[in-house]
């Protein structure tokens, strides 16, 4: 796997390095250099934030953009905020992870089988991404699912499933999104190639906080996907 894992490397330092959207350039290093008060102690990350993971993983988990105070303070994804401490005790719980927290970058956490990815790779202001900037992160994604070939891919959203199937249907794999309608749950056989598509809601405070996605709800998606690697 050495050879994987240097390629992640590599693609890694050049998303680190990415300034290619002006307007989230300049936000991401706004928030980074202005703090929230909660953080004022930190080093803030501040710039894009790459992909996580185990490099043999069969699982690849799509989210949708960094946090502000999340992603962007701690430089690893869906780290530091409320939406990654509600996934990563769903992947520990599911076997995808070593420990049900994620704190900061250093904390010990590791990822087994499962690699975290995000359409967007920069914190967007109102954590909206805009299409030009996930137009220009997708080729990142694209590599990565080329480094990685995973036997599935786990949608965190309607947007992140729009992106991903955006990417099959310009790779000729299908010829419409419209068959794939997303939906908490759902899960689809994918043509040739391609790994099976499972979706889920987003971790979102939004989605938790008001029960529209409950741990149990994440985990028996996450439980699907183990049960569908492992067979």
């Amino acid at each position: 796997m050495a050879r994987i894992g240097d390629e992640l490397a590599i693609l890694n330092r050049t998303i680190v390095g990415c300034r290619k959207c002006p307007r989230l350039v300049a936000w991401r290093e706004k928030v980074a250099h202005e703090k929230r008060r909660a953080f004022k102690d930190w080093h803030y990350w501040g710039k894009p934030v790459p992909g996580f993971g185990d490099p043999k993983a069969k699982l690849l988990v799509l989210g949708l953009a960094p946090a502000a105070h999340g992603a962007n303070r701690t430089g690893r994804m869906f780290t530091g905020d409320r939406s990654g401490d509600f996934l990563y005790r769903a992947l520990y719980y599911a076997g995808f992870a070593n420990r049900p927290l994620s704190i900061r970058r250093a904390d010990g956490l590791a990822l087994q089988g499962a690699y975290i990815s995000a359409t967007a790779r920069c914190a967007p202001p109102g954590n909206q991404p805009l299409p030009d900037g996930l137009a220009n992160c997708r080729p990142y994604l694209e590599r990565e699912i080329e480094i990685l070939k995973p036997k599935a891919v786990l949608v965190l959203g309607g947007i992140a499933m729009r992106v991903y199937l955006s990417f099959l249907k310009d790779r000729g794999a299908i010829s419409s999104l419209v068959a794939f309608p997303f939906r908490h749950g759902g899960v689809y056989q994918m043509p040739g190639k391609w790994p099976q598509l499972f979706a889920s809601y987003h971790p979102s405070q939004q989605n938790t906080f008001t029960g529209v996605l409950t741990p149990e709800m994440l985990l028996k998606v996450l439980v699907d996907i183990r049960r569908f690697l492992d067979a």
